[in-house]
């Protein structure tokens, strides 16, 4: 197992952590000098706050760490691709680069969508990559919302009953 897929299967573990409490499954970590600094999962539900993806409670928790808000050196391992709020954050916490596994076709903003991560308009780039451990990443969110959407249809179902 490479260093990557490590950091990886460690924002996995976050994401199961966001997935039990009926969030959407993303997990985050911030790693400096090989070392996982920040962790973190989407508690958007949970705190009530549209704001708390993964990517944005990881990047809180590591600047508190380092005590400061310049994150430059520090790597994001992300189970899904940023959104635009979230590219914006690694941009402006001036992170190094960003690796993350599954590809956001309707909203993602480090490749697919925009690529805002790596826009040559900002004063910093963090550049990113997708599709590391994808399959993991993927299986996890598309039986999320699989489940979800058998979950709605029977209550549908049980009201017109």
């Amino acid at each position: 197992m490479t260093d990557e897929e490590k950091y990886m299967k460690a924002a996995l573990a976050e994401a199961v952590k966001a997935e039990g409490k009926s969030e959407v499954p993303v997990g985050a970590v911030v790693v400096l000098d090989g070392k996982v600094i920040a962790r973190a999962h989407n508690e958007r539900t949970t705190k009530c706050d549209p704001t708390a993806h993964a990517e944005i409670l990881a990047l809180r928790k590591a600047g508190k760490k380092l005590g400061h808000w310049n994150l430059e050196g520090c790597e994001l391992y992300v189970t899904k691709e940023p959104c635009v709020m979230c590219a914006g954050a690694i941009v402006l916490s001036r992170i190094k680069r960003v690796r993350y596994g599954a590809y956001d076709r309707r909203f993602g903003c480090a490749g697919t969508v925009k690529s805002l991560t790596d826009d040559p308009a900002f004063n910093h780039r963090a550049p990113a990559e997708g599709g590391l451990m994808e399959c993991e990443c993927a299986k996890m969110l598309t039986e999320f919302f699989r489940v979800r959407r058998e979950r709605a249809k029977e209550a549908t179902r049980r009201g017109e009953e």
